[in-house]
């Protein structure tokens, strides 16, 4: 399975900078002699999160439409300052929970730069090449905040087996889990070659201890196969259905959308035809769900066999 991550409009956002991250929206970003160039970004997603950051100082802006242009402008800038220009969601609780945890005053910048580069936190970063903030760059930050927990979650369950937690001596634990996450991207490689060209979401929930792991995946598929798809929405289907074969835990996917040429726009009259498949597993496998099912609201019959598709 191919993954393509479309180039998007230019624009940005801002809220940290990043290998000396500034907090403050006029900060000129520059490089660092010896460092790896790269620059690492906090965002503050929306109106209300601007608001209660603005009492430690993040930035300057008067309001949160002033504070995305010029956050706009500062990873515009730093595109062409940086070989890597990164960015996380800036989410003010979980900053305050940080400090507390770490004995920091939030409104020290030191703090918000260790924030910003706190290992755990590392799912939620998502590489910036362009994108339009609020019309698109923005609410994948959010997705990205809740695919990271969902992450966390899943490497808690495997003993750190996803990031490398486990610690290099266990390679046995390291090849379970290995094998058990390809596992699952077949599995997932399997539902989409099934499906055929036209435009999915797929829909996953599997049961776990602490609380269910979930993930959803908007994915756009050719005729030849190949499928567009987010990348960090891909780790995150691919890491959930490992945990549940690696643990045997019973989940539940259902893929949704519309069968058609989805590179061309639909056939040539028109026709697309609206598509839901379940499948459902007990631990070990994945298999055709027994009966109908509902899930977030979606209604799909049973699902092919993916043993038959190649």
């Amino acid at each position: 399975m191919t993954s393509r991550k479309g180039r998007a409009r230019r624009n940005s956002d801002c809220t940290a900078g990043g290998l000396r991250p500034a907090l403050r929206a006029p900060h000129r970003p520059r490089r660092v002699e010896g460092a790896e160039q790269a620059f690492v970004l906090g965002v503050l997603t929306n109106a209300a999160d601007f608001a209660r950051a603005r009492a430690w100082g993040v930035c300057d802006a008067p309001d949160y439409e002033r504070y995305l242009a010029d956050t706009a402008e500062l990873l515009a800038d730093a595109l062409e300052r940086f070989e890597t220009v990164r960015a996380r969601m800036f989410h003010p609780q979980d900053f305050e929970e940080f400090c507390l945890l770490h004995g920091l005053d939030p409104a020290e910048s030191a703090a918000r730069d260790r924030y910003l580069v706190n290992p755990p936190l590392q799912t939620q970063l998502l590489p910036y090449q362009g994108e339009e903030l609020a019309g698109d760059f923005v609410p994948r930050l959010v997705r990205a905040r809740e695919n990271g927990l969902t992450l966390c979650h899943a490497d808690l369950l495997l003993d750190g087996g996803l990031y490398g937690g486990a610690g290099e001596t266990d390679e046995e634990h390291a090849r379970w889990v290995r094998a058990a996450y390809q596992r699952g991207g077949e599995v997932f490689r399997r539902m989409l070659v099934g499906a055929g060209a036209g435009v999915y979401e797929l829909r996953l929930r599997v049961d776990a201890p602490g609380g269910r792991l979930a993930a959803a995946a908007r994915v756009l598929q050719w005729e030849d196969g190949v499928a567009r798809i987010n990348d960090e929405d891909l780790e995150l289907v691919c890491a959930v259905l490992c945990a549940g074969l690696a643990l045997e835990l019973p989940g539940v996917a259902v893929l949704h959308g519309s069968q058609g040429p989805a590179a061309s726009g639909g056939a040539a009259d028109g026709c697309f035809l609206p598509a839901a498949w379940a499948w459902s597993s007990s631990g070990p496998d994945w298999a055709p769900a027994a009966r109908p099912v509902r899930l977030d609201g979606v209604a799909a019959q049973p699902g092919y066999s993916l043993g038959t598709v190649c």
